[in-house]
């Protein structure tokens, strides 16, 4: 069966680019090109996510994102990502706000606070450390045989970071790993059958953390759980507003980074030529950094609410209405990046990708990304001749992460 042209048979009306199930099956950028083309403002009407507008256009998810007043993100009007009223609801007992969940000034304050762990001064103190961590991954695989790249690199390096980060015991860091993949999981997604399992363990996360924050104040450092555990600005977060910031950093460090690790590989395989440029460019390694997280878009997607009557293109956006920016589309937007479905890792424009977002809520930690999957592959190019991947990935059944779970590759060492 023709995929593409099986889509073309699908009612406009009908598309739901919310569906997990395209997600699992890598189909959503065929539908996200027929939005852009006839729909770029979709409207549609969720059973599981009520009705929402999506946003496939660059220009137009850039209008919305960069206008806080307008628009908002926070926990009391259906928080910052389509389906967050699932995740973190009263019923559950994980009503957990986070600070990219929050409109100005609360946001503005408790992001001000986290932001010194990831400044470039003190990146540049991590990078050795990260370096190290590189290299002892990198030296133990296994050479000319199958391995899980996922997890042997990519799930390891990103871990053992943020345990860092977050001074969490090393020796326990597949916790971290643990309970950032249940973060965000759905039922039906191979790792949760239902909610009540899903926070059965969020609950043992919180059961771990509320233990380390009172560790925390008593022993204060300079890690992201002592700045979050003690009061920001004279005013000390509420337990809710602790966890939500725990699992917003948790995330943002660890699976989003780990997948665009993965996608590089896919990425370098599907266009052995650009893989050959690399090779041969090392300088180049930076720009193939941004277009393996253009190409890829860990994170598809984000939401907003309408502060008012809203006019967005030729579309006027009710107060109340959600609209879904969908970041993966927009990198894909033919009229931004010439062959926007090709990896081409000298692209001239790389740097306009919006993976990280744009304004107030842009990405705390995308140059921590960068810097993981530069060293990544500044030691990968030194010490491996190739990188082969053997079979496709298998993927993630989401449409919050774009994410796998496993994908087997093989090295050659020089």
């Amino acid at each position: 069966m023709d995929i593409s042209t099986d889509i073309e048979k699908v009612s406009i009306d009908a598309i739901d680019v919310s569906d997990p199930d395209i997600w699992l099956r890598d189909e959503q950028h065929l539908y996200f090109e027929r939005l852009r083309k006839e729909s770029p403002i979709h409207y549609y009407d969720s059973d599981e996510y009520g009705p929402f507008w999506s946003l496939t256009r660059y220009q137009d998810i850039m209008t919305v994102n960069k206008n806080h007043k307008d628009w908002s993100s926070d926990h009391s009007n259906g928080g910052h990502v389509l389906g967050y009223e699932n995740w973190f609801n009263e019923s559950s007992g994980l009503y957990w706000p986070m600070f990219l969940a929050m409109d100005e000034p609360e946001h503005g304050v408790q992001r001000k606070a986290v932001s010194p762990v990831v400044s470039t001064n003190n990146l540049k103190k991590m990078e050795s450390l990260i370096r190290e961590n590189v290299i002892d991954i990198l030296d133990s695989l296994p050479e000319k045989e199958p391995f899980d790249w996922v997890e042997r690199v990519s799930v390891e390096l990103t871990t053992r970071t943020i345990a860092n980060l977050f001074d969490f015991p090393m020796r326990d860091r597949k916790l971290l790993t643990r309970w950032s993949d249940y973060a965000f999981a759905i039922p039906g997604d191979g790792l949760i059958q239902d909610w009540s399992e899903r926070a059965s363990v969020m609950m043992e996360m919180k059961e771990v953390f509320e233990d380390l924050r009172e560790e925390r104040r008593k022993r204060q450092g300079y890690d992201l759980i002592s700045i979050i555990a003690n009061p920001i600005d004279g005013a000390e977060l509420s337990s809710e507003e602790y966890m939500g910031n725990v699992i917003l950093l948790l995330v943002g460090g660890n699976d989003t980074t780990r997948n665009s690790m993965t996608a590089s590989v896919l990425g370098l395989s599907r266009f052995p030529t650009e893989y050959e440029k690399l090779k041969e460019n090392h300088h180049l390694i930076p720009s193939f950094c941004s277009e393996a997280i253009r190409w890829h878009t860990p994170l598809p997607q984000m939401k907003r609410t309408a502060l008012r009557d809203v006019e967005v293109g030729p579309k006027r956006i009710a107060k109340g209405e959600k609209v879904v920016m969908w970041f993966i589309s927009g990198n894909r937007d033919e009229s931004v990046f010439q062959k926007p479905h090709e990896f081409i890792i000298d692209r001239p424009n790389i740097r306009n990708h919006m993976s990280f977002g744009f304004g107030l809520h842009r990405c705390l930690g995308n140059r921590l990304a960068e810097l993981q999957l530069r060293l990544i592959w500044e030691s990968a190019l030194e010490k491996f001749e190739s990188v082969e991947m053997l079979s496709e990935p298998s993927r993630i059944r989401s449409n919050a992460i774009h994410g796998y779970t496993d994908m087997q590759v093989q090295v050659k060492r020089f």
